[in-house]
């Protein structure tokens, strides 16, 4: 959907991090509405990485397993193996300000996906992205959930980018969905009628 329709919004209530107006959210059979967002296995990755400017890549994708007293031997095995996932073992002892925009991305799924959550949460991951670096950003996310058969929740406004990854597409405007279907039976100009993008 365009800018300011409510996919972030949408997002925030599914993580736990705003309340809905009325409705449910559930996983598989399970309701979890009114959990808290540590109780609801879903990681997040937010359009700023927000990553720690003063830690390396190894450090931020482990922190959270840090801040969790995971002991270090397994918190490293977590990184290494997460890192090599998203192809970037090479830059584990870098620091953010050293790293391109994309390897920025994948460095914040990883601090993500190395909790092994059941639902991943990608917040516009293409965002201020060169265009160059898109399809890398792309392929990380397919050989994510081809390899861990995760699900994932991807938000985006570029329909091509959606597509291309998703099993599944719905169309925000203006806080409703206005088209949803399967991704590759989507009739794209219907679609990009509600993009204006």
């Amino acid at each position: 959907g365009p800018s300011g329709c409510g996919k972030s919004t949408l997002l925030n209530i599914i993580a736990g991090l705003a309340e809905p107006s009325g409705g449910d959210i559930r996983i598989g059979e399970r309701s979890i509405l009114g959990a808290h967002p540590k109780d609801r296995d879903i990681a997040m990755v937010f359009q700023s990485y927000a990553l720690y400017p003063n830690m390396s890549v190894a450090r931020n994708i482990g922190f959270g397993l840090e801040m969790r007293k995971v002991p270090v031997a397994e918190r490293e095995k977590a990184v290494k193996e997460t890192a090599k996932l998203l192809q970037i073992e090479n830059l584990l002892e870098r620091k953010p300000s050293q790293l391109s925009g994309g390897q920025r991305q994948r460095v914040a799924i990883g601090r993500a996906l190395v909790t092994r959550p059941k639902i991943l949460v990608l917040d516009e991951p293409t965002e201020g992205i060169q265009p160059s670096i898109i399809k890398d950003i792309g392929r990380a996310i397919r050989y994510l959930r081809d390899s861990t058969g995760m699900a994932i929740l991807l938000v985006e406004q570029y329909l091509d980018f959606c597509r291309e990854l998703a099993d599944h597409v719905y169309i925000l405007d203006r806080g409703a969905v206005v088209h949803e279907g399967a991704a590759e039976t989507l009739d794209t100009s219907e679609a990009r009628r509600h993009l204006t993008v």
